[in-house]
């Protein structure tokens, strides 16, 4: 009654005498309040309809995602309903698609032969993967079909990449591979969710223009979602074609061991960590040695005269107590 009352009916429960907190035990009264509740239920009913329409749309994004994300952990992708491929087949196949889309956008069946633009091609392809100009021009595009280019530009692309496998070992290039792939599904899922997020905040204007927000909702989630996975082959690819093992020769190697073995291993130090962070080095004053070596053990400190309470008398015969004297 308080909430969904008017004021004309609290003038009424005053006029009557009725004070708050008396319960009301008309039949009238109980059915309007049951009346209330049913209306309120459903709007609030409609309100979390119309957000689970907006969340399950996000909801079917995530299962894809997270399945891809789940198969990567495993190495166990499905390139298709029937194929299962292990992660190092599966950037294969993303390269050589990367590849077809370039010759396709450039030099594709559709566009006419004097609208080639071979150069792009060579530059596209090339960014992606990390090969220098000097290689593309190697490749003499110009002259050579689509089928060509693309038979021409893949093989140079998976012997870049069979360059880094023979400096690699194995088991670590594929720990490196299912690292790699995991950072940039999850960076990239990230990112839409913020996309979505800002998508979903002026979506309701559209209803303005006599359009369904939540199928505008669809549609444009959808086309974002796209765009998510075409960026997430690409990165994989883009990372670990760039991706270049660091070789360490056997003299550095030697060096930076020894260098490891004469490094001083401290623990919670404090002496040490005031030196390295106030700048001490050759010009530092030297810290005084340590009794007993570094290997004496700690000697616990032990009280020899029994402790004395803050109020009993003082031991230097004073007369006070403890407290207002020597343990002020």
């Amino acid at each position: 009654m308080r909430i969904f009352g008017s004021d004309r009916l609290s003038g009424l429960m005053e006029r009557l005498g009725m004070e708050e907190g008396v319960p009301i035990e008309a039949g009238m009264v109980t059915k309007a309040i049951e009346r209330a509740q049913k209306q309120v239920e459903a709007q609030h009913f409609s309100v979390r309809k119309h957000l689970l329409e907006y969340d399950d749309v996000m909801n079917k994004q995530r299962e894809n995602v997270y399945t891809l994300r789940r198969e990567i952990l495993d190495g166990q992708v499905h390139v298709s309903d029937d194929e299962v491929v292990d992660n190092r087949t599966y950037l294969m196949t993303l390269a050589e698609d990367l590849v077809d889309q370039r010759v396709e956008l450039h030099c594709g069946q559709d566009v006419d032969p004097e609208d080639w633009d071979v150069g792009a091609l060579g530059a596209s392809v090339g960014e992606v993967v990390g090969l220098p100009p000097q290689t593309i021009e190697a490749l003499e595009l110009t002259d050579k079909s689509p089928d060509e280019m693309h038979d021409v530009l893949w093989n140079t692309v998976k012997a870049r990449y069979e360059e880094k496998e023979e400096a690699v070992e194995t088991e670590i290039l594929r720990r490196v591979e299912r690292d790699v792939m995991l950072q940039i599904v999850d960076s990239q899922w990230k990112d839409h969710l913020y996309s979505l997020d800002h998508l979903k905040e002026g979506i309701g204007l559209r209803g303005y223009a006599q359009k369904d927000p939540l199928v505008e909702y669809k549609r444009e989630s959808f086309a974002l979602f796209q765009a998510m996975k075409d960026r997430i082959d690409t990165e994989m690819v883009r990372y670990l074609w760039r991706l270049r093992p660091v070789v360490q020769d056997a003299g550095s190697a030697a060096s930076a061991s020894v260098r490891r073995q004469r490094a001083p291993m401290t623990l919670n130090d404090p002496s040490v960590g005031a030196s390295a962070f106030s700048g001490g080095g050759r010009n530092a004053p030297p810290r005084p040695a340590r009794s007993g070596g570094d290997d004496a053990a700690v000697r616990t400190v032990r009280r020899d005269t029994p402790k004395v309470g803050r109020n009993e008398p003082c031991p230097c015969g004073s007369g006070k107590k403890y407290k207002k004297c020597h343990g002020a």
